[in-house]
């Protein structure tokens, strides 16, 4: 499947589909403050082993940064 992901187009081998959390793991995103949108949606943390992501879908996973 190729998705875009974070606007750069990426290739995930062998699947035509994923749960945003298999997503997650396979980009070794482990960052504890992740927002995430699927086609420009919302996905909330509860969500994310139930939203599917799917050939053609554009994913945003922005790691939240604070400090000072």
């Amino acid at each position: 499947m190729t998705i875009t992901l974070n606007n750069r187009d990426t290739k995930i081998p062998e699947r035509n589909q994923m749960t945003v959390k298999q997503l997650l793991d396979h980009m070794r995103y482990v960052f504890p403050n992740i927002v995430v949108k699927v086609n420009g949606m919302l996905v909330r943390k509860g969500q994310y082993e139930d939203v599917v992501v799917r050939d053609g879908d554009k994913v945003e996973a922005i790691h939240m940064i604070s400090g000072g």
